[in-house]
């Protein structure tokens, strides 16, 4: 698709920063979100983009009806959403399950699975209404591969790998795709160990392609 919108979760982190300027550099229009407004404005101030091609909005995507509002502003801008980059991060770990708490394993659900959720609901009708979309998470191998003291987040990442798997299902043959990258360890500081934001915005791109039209569902490695 010539010009999609793209909407970019974690938009200010270093992989969405990485990607919001690739994806701008292709005359894409971008929905840039994040919690915080004075990270969203020093983003904008960094892309120089004409207003017509740019909006953000501050959400906390663990709140369903925050998520629905940024979905609602998007829509009413641009009147579509074509590209759902959803790259909000962080983990806990370090310790045994028997160690612990429920508040960790709350913490990761809310921060991968909830969003993720509250994110497909909002944003792959409108999708589906217009024919096309592209959907990608970040996740990591631990989600297929467990490792040991990483119980809650590999949980987490473990059913917001099944929500995309599942939604690859469901829009099979419909113009839509959905996929997974993992990566084990982003470089945002260039020191060469583990996967640049560069590296991962290169698999997007081609991702969104129409190109890769054909890859839905995919697990695709980057590590």
């Amino acid at each position: 698709m010539n010009k999609p919108v793209v909407v970019i979760t974690g938009a200010t982190g270093a992989t969405g920063q990485s990607a919001s300027h690739a994806f701008a550099r292709q005359g894409a229009s971008l929905a840039l979100l994040s919690q915080s407004s004075a990270k969203l404005e020093a983003l904008i101030a960094k892309l120089n983009l004409p207003e017509t091609r740019v909006l953000t909005h501050a959400a906390d995507l663990r709140n369903p009806e925050q998520v629905a509002s940024a979905a609602r502003f998007v829509l009413t801008r641009f009147g579509r959403a074509d590209i759902l980059l959803h790259l909000v991060g962080g983990w806990t770990g370090g310790e045994t399950i028997a160690a612990t708490s429920p508040a960790e394993l709350q913490t990761m659900l809310e921060q991968h699975v909830w969003t993720t959720f509250h994110l497909l609901r909002a944003f792959t009708p409108s999708m589906i209404a217009n024919g096309w979309g592209r959907i990608i998470i970040v996740s990591s191998p631990v989600a297929a591969q467990p490792v040991a003291n990483l119980g809650a987040y590999t949980a987490a990442k473990a059913a917001q790998e099944s929500l995309i798997l599942t939604l690859a299902q469901e829009v099979k043959n419909t113009r839509i795709t959905a996929n997974i990258l993992q990566v084990r360890t982003i470089d945002a500081e260039g020191t060469g160990r583990g996967t640049s934001p560069d590296e991962i915005v290169a698999a997007m791109l081609y991702l969104c392609s129409d190109q890769a039209e054909k890859i839905n569902g995919a697990r695709i490695p980057l590590f």
